[in-house]
């Protein structure tokens, strides 16, 4: 087959659940299994097709704080592409999650190579700033309250491409405090006050549902 009648390249394709190849390979995470640790060698990219990872930092006195909760089609690790040599956070599954990891050689060959899928990566480096910008914000000057109202409408999908998914896997409420930058018994009492005003609801014993009213809490001044 010639060059030029190879396939197009799907991105998505590339990145799809079961795909193995040289320098790729895909695996099954068990729930708080952790992917890489703060201070592992910085020698690959990881690409998350299920589930839900968290990137936790800690600080030399022993403080650990969120500093991300990552989706299904979010990729993590990209450091290294910038010289990074050690791993800056720790990433652990929240839920079971199916992960590609991308060694670091791979990764360079593909963006070199494949103009969509370098147009898609560097779309997600660009959310992810953009992400970073507004979570600043968010935490220097909003209030603990409206910062949990925020990130619950953020893992439940509002405002995101597509449709919201208001019925999402709970998650704890020392994970929630350590997002918001706040304490449990703060956080448990804001949970217990939007479900007491009908913003969320735990509709079994490992899922909870949010509705679009808790926006009221983000917007009002």
């Amino acid at each position: 087959m010639k060059l030029n009648d190879r396939p197009a390249f799907d991105p998505k394709v590339f990145l799809g659940l079961g795909k193995v190849s040289e320098g790729r390979t895909t695996a099954v995470y068990d729930r708080n299994q952790m992917v890489f640790a703060q201070g592992d060698p910085a020698n690959a990219i990881f690409y998350l097709q299920k589930g839900r990872v968290k990137l936790t930092v800690v600080s030399h006195n022993g403080k650990e704080a969120v500093v991300a909760i990552l989706g299904p089609g979010n990729f993590f690790g990209e450091g290294c592409l910038a010289r990074q040599t050690l791993r800056m956070s720790t990433a652990t599954a929240i839920d079971e999650c199916s992960i590609m990891r991308l060694e670091k050689a791979q990764m360079i060959r593909v963006l070199h190579e494949e103009p969509a899928f370098s147009e898609m990566f560097v779309a997600h480096l660009l959310v992810r700033s953009i992400r970073v910008e507004e979570d600043l914000v968010d935490q220097l000057f909003n209030s603990s309250e409206k910062r949990l109202a925020r990130v619950l409408l953020l893992l439940a999908n509002f405002g995101k491409d597509g449709q919201p998914e208001p019925v999402i896997a709970k998650i704890t409420q020392e994970t929630l405090a350590e997002i918001v930058g706040t304490t449990r018994s703060r956080v448990s009492f804001f949970m217990n006050k939007f479900r007491r005003l009908g913003f969320v609801d735990y509709t079994c014993k490992d899922h909870m549902e949010v509705h679009g009213s808790l926006l009221n809490v983000v917007l009002h001044d």
